[in-house]
């Protein structure tokens, strides 16, 4: 696959007694968007880690830009994640800070700019989603919605490649979730930013995904454009999609 961003070649883990990741194979373009689908607890945002370098794979390769992610030294590590950003599924704001010093925390702790100059950035990654004006506010004032793009704010501030975002919709109502998706699109087309985003939400999948990727039984199951899965006739993920209870895929 041409000019690869992120590779991970059958990438195995274990959890306790559960084998999570049986064999992964995915590659992703630089510039792409990406969604992973799949059914709670079958390694999504374990799989998302492992391109971060949070977790070390027991088999196989995770590989972004070339580099391979497990053998880095901790400062080529710190390096690496400051070029990726990740929103995580309850945002993760510090509610002891204003959404302004969550924003421009990892200006202060990365780089030698001045009070003056992170200010302006957090500025400009606030106004970027939607959220100017909202610097003194604090997290526990905000609704759902505005915590998910102040972390989302926050993820870009030290302007990053590469996106990951972990259930970006989990519990907002529909027309925020929407609002969400429009963003994430908008970030992608416009800066040219590399995502993986994990979802439940087939609605937000479609809207985002230049492909997307059914994680099951420890394997990429099915990969395609969002008109492939939709017109899928593979009974697993027939019934995924269409959230159903009848069809192979067990209740848990």
């Amino acid at each position: 696959m041409p000019d690869v961003s992120i590779e991970i070649e059958g990438v195995w883990k274990r959890l306790g007694r559960n084998e999570v990741l049986r064999g992964v194979d995915l590659a992703v373009r630089r510039g792409e968007s990406v969604v992973i689908i799949g059914r709670s607890g079958t390694g999504k945002s374990v799989l998302l880690k492992h391109v971060v370098g949070l977790m070390d794979p027991d088999r196989g390769s995770v590989r972004v830009d070339g580099m391979d992610v497990p053998s880095l030294s901790i400062s080529e590590l710190l390096e690496l994640r400051r070029r990726i950003g990740m929103l995580f599924q309850g945002g993760a704001l510090f509610d002891s800070m204003s959404v302004g010093e969550n924003v421009g925390l990892a200006l202060r702790e990365h780089t030698p700019m001045s009070e003056s100059q992170i200010e302006l950035v957090v500025r400009e990654k606030l106004s970027l989603v939607g959220l100017e004006g909202s610097e003194s506010l604090r997290p526990s004032s905000l609704s759902g919605g505005m915590k998910k793009r102040a972390a989302l704010a926050r993820a870009l501030a030290l302007n990053p490649e590469i996106m990951l975002y972990d259930e970006p919709t989990t519990g907002l109502d529909p027309i925020t979730a929407d609002l969400i998706n429009r963003l994430i699109r908008k970030l992608q087309e416009r800066l040219g930013i590399t995502s993986i985003s994990v979802t439940h939400d087939m609605r937000s999948a479609y809207h985002i995904a230049d492909r997307i990727a059914m994680l099951h039984e420890g394997r990429i199951h099915a990969v395609g454009a969002p008109a492939e899965i939709q017109s899928t006739r593979d009974p697993a993920l027939r019934q995924f999609i269409e959230g159903s209870a009848e069809g192979p895929l067990l209740p848990t």
